[in-house]
């Protein structure tokens, strides 16, 4: 599974509808921030304007408290950002902290530059220039603390290169972000807008790093990466923080149900973050088939055959069905 949340698939080998499933696939948090306000006609119908971009990255830059030292590229995705960023950093040998999201090794091994992949960001070697770090760390939840982040940080800089750092699930774990420490390290910070606001589909993602490379960014996005919807959207949702602050302990609440949910059944939970849990089963690709033929939807890997990952139900429905599914996925197992 390359990414979770695509039911082609699932629904093309195991049935059903889309409206028949639970998808537990993604770590996106099931409750969408609410567009009760709507879009404003100009939005959809002009071509997006600096001016709407310039807000959207004050509210970011405000949200994330990201450093003046900073510049901060907004993009469509942080997917995108992820494919152009091996172009853009010094040459060197690259150091990947794994096992962890495979696409940042395939931006680089695209780039012709293959990665080394190291166990902790501890054991990243000498030799190397790039490190890239995903903290939290998905799909394990392993969460390394700002101050060793730094002095990684700084150590790199010192060498000429750079820490890649993607914070995507860092609005769930306050107080992870490494953005409020740094001052003159060369490190670039990328924030997923889409997984705590549940509005993957705007696809919103930024940047920050240092100027040069920002704008070096920004030249290969090229004109109008951000739409005018997302635009408003994000600088609303960004600016504000009571929703965020609601969320943050409603999801953790939501997540204790799940552990104990999956732990009733069966499956102990050794990682993850409030959007998602990760649990081992010693036929964990035989649990996930089981699952799939109720039309339960989770993530497996390839690299590791005992490891199953579950995003949060979003609902007591949600939660109870799945608690039934795995009870009858164990019985049959």
């Amino acid at each position: 599974m390359l990414h979770g949340g695509d039911l082609s698939w699932a629904i093309e080998r195991f049935g059903g509808a889309e409206s028949d499933w639970l998808d537990l696939s993604t770590g996106i948090n099931p409750h969408a921030y609410p567009l009760e306000t709507g879009v404003s006609g100009p939005a959809w119908r002009n071509l997006p304007g600096q001016a709407g971009l310039d807000h959207l990255i004050g509210a970011a830059r405000k949200a994330y408290d990201c450093p003046e030292s900073l510049a901060l590229v907004a993009g469509p995705g942080t997917q995108i950002l992820i494919s152009q960023i091996p172009y853009l950093l010094p040459e060197g040998p690259v150091a990947l902290c794994g096992p962890t999201y495979t696409s940042h090794a395939s931006a680089f091994t695209r780039a012709g530059r293959t990665p080394e992949e190291v166990s902790t960001p501890h054991a990243l070697p000498d030799r190397a220039k790039i490190a890239v770090i995903v903290n939290p760390n998905n799909p394990d939840g392993r969460l390394t603390d700002p101050q060793s982040l730094l002095a990684i940080a700084r150590e790199l800089t010192e060498r000429g290169g750079a820490l890649v750092l993607d914070e995507a699930f860092a609005d769930v774990m306050p107080g992870s972000s490494l953005l409020p420490h740094i001052t003159d390290e060369n490190v670039v910070v990328l924030r997923s807008f889409g997984k705590f606001f549940g509005l993957a589909g705007l696809r919103l993602g930024f940047m920050a790093a240092r100027p040069s490379l920002a704008r070096q960014m920004s030249e290969r996005l090229d004109s109008w990466a951000v739409s005018g919807p997302a635009q408003e959207i994000g600088r609303v949702a960004l600016s504000d923080k009571n929703w965020q602050q609601a969320m943050v302990r409603q999801l953790a609440d939501e997540m204790a149900d799940l552990t104990i949910c999956l732990g009733e059944n069966g499956l102990g939970v050794f990682g993850g973050t409030p959007l998602y849990a990760l649990a081992g089963h010693r036929d964990a690709h035989k649990l996930h088939d089981a699952l799939a033929r109720q039309h339960i939807w989770t993530r497996v890997f390839d690299y590791a055959p005992t490891w199953i990952r579950f995003g949060l139900p979003g609902s007591a429905e949600g939660l109870k069905r799945l608690a039934q599914a795995l009870a009858e996925a164990q019985k049959a197992l």
